[in-house]
C-alpha cells in the first residue's frame, strides 16, 4: 500500500530567538516563537508523516501545554515519530518541503538538512527534496513576520511488498 501525507505549519519570528530549520541553526536576527524551537521543517514534516500513516498529528502527540516538550529539539520529537512508522510497518518513499521566508536565503543550509532528515528517518538522501521561495515580499511572510512551511511524503507498507 502506497500512502501520501500532507503537513503544513507556520510561525510567527521575533526578534532574539533561534531560527532553526531541519535542525540546522540559521543565522539571523530574528527566529521563531513557539513552544517547542519552532523548527517549522520539521513539525511539517512530522505532519505529513503521521498523516499519512493516519495515526494523528503532533499537537495531539506533543501538546504545547505539556512542559516536558518545551523548547525541545524537534529532530527528537521527529525520530519518536520516525518508530511510530516504523511499528506499523512502513518505509519512506520520498520526502518533499517547501519553505516560505522572505529572509534568509537558505541556499547554503538546505543539504544540512536534508542530511539531519536522512539520518533522523533512516532513508536515503536523494529522497529528500527541500526547496525555499519568497513571496515577493507580500503578506505576513512577505514583511518577516512569520514563516510557512509546506510537506508533502509517499510512505510504503512493508506488508504490502512482503506479499508480493
Amino acid at each position: 500500500m502506497i500512502r501520501i501525507g500532507h503537513g503544513i505549519d507556520v510561525h510567527r519570528l521575533s526578534k532574539n530567538k533561534k531560527l532553526i530549520l531541519g535542525g540546522v541553526l540559521v543565522p539571523f536576527s530574528k527566529g521563531c516563537v513557539a513552544h517547542s524551537d519552532g523548527d517549522v521543517v520539521l513539525h511539517s514534516l512530522m505532519d505529513a508523516l503521521l498523516g499519512a500513516a493516519s495515526i494523528g498529528d503532533i499537537g495531539t502527540i506533543f501538546p504545547n501545554t505539556n512542559p516536558i516538550y518545551k523548547n525541545i529539539n524537534s529532530r527528537i520529537l521527529l525520530k519518536i515519530v520516525f518508530e511510530k512508522i516504523k511499528k506499523i510497518e512502513f518505509f519512506v518513499g520520498n520526502i518533499d518541503i517547501t519553505i516560505l521566508l522572505e529572509r534568509p536565503k537558505l541556499r547554503n543550509y538546505i543539504s544540512k538538512m536534508c542530511m539531519n532528515i536522512s539520518e533522523d528517518l533512516s532513508c536515503d538522501i536523494k529522497k529528500i527534496n527541500i526547496k525555499a521561495t519568497t513571496t515577493e515580499e507580500l503578506g505576513f511572510i512577505g514583511r518577516e513576520e512569520g514563516i510557512f512551511c509546506e510537506t508533502n511524503v509517499l510512505i510504503f507498507d512493508k506488508k504490502y511488498f512482503k506479499k508480493k
